[in-house]
C-alpha cells in the first residue's frame, strides 16, 4: 500500500492519533498518477475494482487495467477538446466506466462534475449554466436522456453530449470510440499538468434556500480521505471494501475510491437496478466483502432479514453515515451479526470530522469524537463554547489552518464563502452536544434540511416544485420523524380559494411533485390548512410547523 509515503505513523489509541496524526502532501500531488498508475507499476495485478450488476455481468479490475483504462479514457476526452479547467459533468450510476471517467479528468486537470441520474430538466439547465459546462456524459438512460436534449436548448456551453452503451442521435459514442485511443497517456507538464489548488471536483449540494451551492475541492483532497476510509472505515490491504452509494453523491467519493485505494483497499460496486435487501447481502456473501459502509436506512432493512441464511463471516467491519443513527438499529444489527456499526459524521464541504474509531467502543447514537486535523467545537449563537449536553452549532475553528480534504470554498460565490467561513471559523449549519466524554451527539439543522434515507433534501426546492401546481397560494415543506426513512416529507398547503381539500387533489399534489423535481422529493404526507404560521415580518416559520408535529406525535 502506498499509505506510508504520506502518513508515518502508527497508532494504539485515539489519544494518539489525534495528537500525532499529520499528512505529507506533496507539490503537484495527483491522485490518478501518484496512486493509480504508481500501483500499476509497483504491483500491477493488484485488484483495485470489483464490479457486477443485476444482469450477470461481472468485471475485476486491476490497478494496471486503471491505468490503461484511464489513459484510453484520457486520449478520447482530449480528442474531443477537453483540456485543463473544462467542465464535465458524469451521470454515470455506478457503471464501472465513471472511474475510467473521473481518472481521466485528474489526469488532463479537468473539472469533474458527478450528478445524479435523477435530475431534470430544469436541475441540467441549471447545473450546465452555473459550473459552465462543456461535456456531459451518461449511460443509455432514456428518461435522462430526454431530459438532457431539452436542456440543450437553454445550456449554451455545453458542446458535447457523450453516450456509454447504445447509439443515440445527436450523442457521441464512448463505446465505439474506446478500443481505438492509445492506452498511453503522458503526464502533463508545466502549465498543462494540475496543481495542488486547482479544482479537481465540483458538487452540487442542496441549501434550504435558493438553488444548490457548488462546493468545490482540490487536488489535494483525496488525501484527506485516509482517515475517512483506514481510521473510520477501516478498510485493510488487499481486502474489499463496500459503500452503498451512487456516484452522484459526494459518498461515492467517500468510500468508493480515494481514501480506500491509498490503503491498498479494493473497492466492490453493485450497479443494482433497484435496492433489495436479500440481493444486497447475496452479493456481499459472494464477492467476500470485508468492510462495509451505508446509511442507516440500509441497515433498517437489513435487519429485517433472514440474516442467518447469510455467511458474512468475511465481513468484519461496519461503518454508518448520512443520517443520525438509531441505537435500536445499532443493536439489532449486534444482535443478528455480532458486527458494532461505527458512526460517523461529515459533509459535501469536508471528508470525516467526527467518527468512532477502531481503538475504543462506540456509543450507539453517537456521531463519535473529532477526526484529526479537525479541530471541533460546539458554539452558542453568540460564539460562546457551549458546556457539557449543551446544544449549539458545530464549527471547525481555523486559526490553526485548513484541515486536511476540507473544501476551498463554493464555486463562483464568494459572498456564500464568506458566509461559511465567518468568524474565523466553518459553520456547518448542524447542531449537536457533546457529552462529558467527548462523544458529540447529532440535533439537527440549524436551518431545515431534510434528510430521507439518505437524501438531503432542501425544502426549497420541494416548495418551488408545489408551488406551480394551480391548486397551491403558499405552502410549507418540513420534515417528520420516519422509522424507516430517518425522516419523510411533509408539505403544509394553503389552497387557492377556488379549490376545496380532498384526498383526490393530495394524490394530484403528490403526482405533480414527482413530475416536477426528482421523486424522493415528493411530500409523502400533506395536510391542507388555512394560513401558515409567519413571523411579523411575514416569513414562514417552519420551527412552528415542526413543533406542531412533534407535540401531536408525543399525545398519540
Amino acid at each position: 500500500m502506498l499509505l506510508l509515503d504520506y502518513i508515518t505513523n502508527h497508532y494504539d489509541s485515539y489519544e494518539k492519533m489525534k495528537k500525532e496524526f499529520s499528512i505529507s502532501i506533496p507539490d503537484d500531488f495527483n491522485f490518478a498518477y501518484d496512486i493509480v498508475d504508481r500501483y500499476a507499476c509497483e504491483t500491477p495485478e493488484k485488484r483495485a475494482l470489483v464490479w457486477c450488476d443485476d444482469h450477470e455481468e461481472s468485471r475485476i479490475f486491476t490497478f494496471a487495467d486503471m491505468m490503461e483504462a484511464s489513459n484510453r479514457t484520457a486520449n478520447y476526452l482530449v480528442s474531443q477538446g477537453i483540456r485543463k479547467g473544462d467542465a464535465v459533468m458524469l451521470i454515470l450510476r455506478r457503471r464501472y466506466e465513471f472511474w475510467f471517467f473521473l481518472l481521466a479528468l485528474h489526469k488532463i486537470g479537468a473539472i469533474a462534475i458527478p450528478a445524479t441520474n435523477m435530475l431534470l430538466r430544469k436541475d441540467i439547465e441549471y447545473r450546465n449554466n452555473a459550473a459552465g459546462i462543456k461535456m456531459i456524459i451518461t449511460i443509455d438512460d432514456d428518461p435522462l436522456q430526454e431530459e438532457i436534449d431539452a436542456a440543450m436548448a437553454h445550456s449554451p456551453s455545453v458542446e458535447i453530449l457523450v453516450t456509454i452503451g447504445k447509439d443515440r442521435p445527436g450523442w457521441l459514442s464512448f463505446s465505439k470510440e474506446y478500443p481505438l485511443m492509445s492506452p498511453d497517456f503522458p503526464r502533463p507538464q508545466g502549465k498543462a499538468a494540475a496543481g495542488n489548488g486547482d479544482i479537481m471536483l465540483l458538487y452540487f449540494t442542496s441549501g434550504t434556500s435558493g438553488e444548490p451551492k457548488m462546493v468545490q475541492h482540490d487536488f489535494t483532497y483525496p488525501l484527506g480521505h485516509i482517515v475517512t476510509a483506514k481510521y473510520w472505515q477501516n478498510v485493510q490491504d488487499n481486502g474489499l471494501h463496500l459503500t452503498v452509494a451512487e456516484t452522484g453523491w459526494a459518498k461515492a467519493v467517500w468510500g468508493k475510491i480515494y481514501g480506500q485505494w491509498i490503503a491498498g483497499c479494493a473497492v466492490f460496486t453493485y450497479d443494482m437496478d433497484t435496492f433489495v435487501p436479500g440481493k444486497l447481502l447475496e452479493k456481499i456473501v459472494q464477492y467476500r466483502v470485508t468492510s462495509f459502509c451505508a446509511p442507516p436506512t440500509v441497515y433498517r432493512y437489513l435487519i429485517k432479514q433472514d440474516i442467518s441464511k447469510y455467511d458474512l463471516s468475511s465481513l468484519t467491519y461496519c461503518t454508518t453515515a448520512g443520517e443520525a443513527l438509531n441505537p435500536e438499529v445499532y443493536n439489532r444489527f449486534l444482535e443478528l451479526t455480532g458486527i458494532k456499526l461505527y458512526e460517523g459524521y461529515g459533509q459535501t464541504e469536508l471528508t470525516l470530522t467526527i467518527g468512532n474509531f477502531p481503538w475504543s467502543d462506540p456509543k450507539p447514537g453517537s456521531m463519535g469524537q473529532p477526526a484529526p486535523g479537525y479541530d471541533i467545537d460546539i458554539i452558542r449563537p453568540d460564539g460562546i463554547s457551549c458546556d457539557i449536553d449543551e446544544t449549539g452549532e458545530i464549527v471547525i475553528r481555523l486559526d490553526k489552518g485548513h484541515p486536511f480534504g476540507m473544501f476551498a470554498g463554493y464555486y463562483n460565490d464568494q459572498e456564500l464563502t464568506d458566509a461559511a467561513f465567518r468568524g474565523g471559523l466553518y459553520h456547518t449549519g448542524d447542531t449537536a452536544r457533546r457529552d462529558k466524554d467527548g462523544f458529540f451527539w447529532f440535533v439537527g439543522r440549524t436551518d431545515d434540511m431534510i434528510k430521507s434515507s439518505g437524501y438531503r433534501i432542501s425544502p426549497f426546492e420541494v416548495e418551488s416544485a408545489i408551488m406551480t401546481h394551480p391548486a397551491v397560494l403558499e405552502c410549507a415543506v418540513t420534515g417528520i420523524p420516519d422509522k424507516n426513512r430517518n425522516q419523510i416529507v411533509k408539505a403544509t398547503i394553503v389552497l387557492v380559494p377556488d379549490y376545496n381539500a380532498s384526498r383526490e387533489l393530495r394524490r394530484e399534489i403528490q403526482q405533480h411533485v414527482k413530475q416536477s423535481t426528482a421523486a424522493y422529493k415528493f411530500p409523502r404526507v400533506i395536510d391542507f390548512v388555512e394560513e401558515l404560521p409567519k413571523t411579523i415580518s411575514g416569513k414562514i416559520r417552519r420551527v412552528s410547523i415542526r413543533e406542531k408535529d412533534a407535540a401531536e406525535t408525543v399525545c398519540l
